[in-house]
């Protein structure tokens, strides 16, 4: 037979004694106290933590299953370029403002960002502090994109960089940015209708090089023009020059070699000055036939406004009325003349 004990109260030996609540609760409903010692049925309103943000350190037991979702990035507030450069908390993908260049950046740990370049500046690699591609400083350029990881504090790695051009920061050939040079021989130059220079056909000994020459007068100034369609990859600045030059007899005095240019683009005349020349003068090696090669001219500014796709006419001559041209005696004779051009970019694409 089944027996009921009827109490309204509890007690631990020794501890608090509770009251209990006089009727039944409903279902899933939770024994309360008020914290008086009075207990009483209360529905379950305790759900936990609704939002990962309520708790400051979460632990994955396993790997996270996103369920058909994805984590999703935020863009953060513009970040102003500086050495250091700080990088804000307020998201993982930044627009980095400014010229400033940078060595090092001021990061947490574990940090996975990227940085979008709002202009050109100087990234300088740092091995332990900013760790670039390839070892090698990088100037950025509007668009460029640059993907980072701190792998310590203050310890950044760019583990991608994308310009914008979408050429790699690394080429797969040997082209570079830099000096190149175009070389024009006397053969693909021409003599102007006034104080030309002279061309001639050499012969040395049959069967050996023949030279193919412009002869430049020892007392009146003469001249010889040529034209290159400069490559896009030129920096439209200046440019500098090398004579490729011989005597047809054995002395050993100066020879004074000038040059000018001016540049033509589409749909303006070509009936234009030059620009101011530059001059180079070199001592022959007293050995008939012999090859001299002078040392580069000064930079010579192109006249005209340098622009992609730009024809570029040039004039070469002999200053042989200067005192510096001291060789009275024989005719300069021109092989050939060495364009030296700098370039900003790897190709012409």
């Amino acid at each position: 037979m089944a027996s009921t004990i009827v109490v309204d109260k509890l007690q631990a030996t020794g501890g608090v004694v509770f009251t209990l609540p006089t009727a039944d609760g409903s279902a899933g409903h939770l024994l309360k106290t008020n914290g008086s010692a009075v207990l009483s049925f209360t529905a379950d309103t305790d759900t936990g933590i609704l939002n990962v943000v309520e708790d400051t350190s979460p632990q994955l037991g396993g790997f996270l299953d996103a369920n058909g979702n994805y984590i999703q990035m935020q863009k953060g507030g513009d970040i102003a370029s500086a050495s250091p450069t700080v990088i804000d908390t307020d998201g993982d993908y930044f627009i980095c403002t400014g010229i400033t260049g940078f060595s090092a950046m001021t990061v947490a740990a574990d940090r996975h960002f990227f940085l979008e370049f709002a202009g050109a500046l100087i990234m300088t690699h740092g091995a332990g502090t900013l760790d670039l591609p390839s070892g090698a400083n990088i100037t950025t350029a509007a668009g460029d994109v640059g993907e980072f990881v701190s792998t310590a504090s203050n310890v950044v790695t760019c583990v991608n960089y994308t310009r914008a051009t979408g050429k790699a920061l690394v080429a797969s050939h040997s082209a570079t940015i830099g000096v190149q040079t175009i070389w024009i021989p006397a053969l693909a130059m021409v003599s102007p209708t006034t104080n030309g220079a002279e061309a001639a056909a050499v012969e040395t000994t049959a069967t050996r090089p023949e030279m193919k020459v412009l002869d430049f007068d020892h007392t009146t100034r003469e001249h010889a023009q040529f034209s290159v369609a400069m490559p896009k990859s030129w920096n439209e600045g200046t440019v500098t020059a090398k004579f490729y030059w011989t005597h047809a007899t054995a002395v050993a005095t100066d020879v004074m070699w000038g040059i000018q240019g001016v540049v033509v683009s589409d749909n303006d005349t070509i009936d234009v000055a030059y620009g101011t020349a530059v001059t180079v003068t070199d001592t022959f090696h007293n050995a008939a036939e012999d090859l001299a090669v002078t040392s580069a001219t000064s930079a010579m500014t192109l006249g005209g406004t340098p622009a992609e796709d730009d024809l570029a006419y040039f004039q070469v001559y002999r200053d042989a009325a200067a005192g510096g041209d001291t060789t009275n005696s024989t005719d300069a004779r021109l092989l050939g003349v060495k364009i030296l051009f700098t370039t900003d970019a790897e190709n012409d694409d």
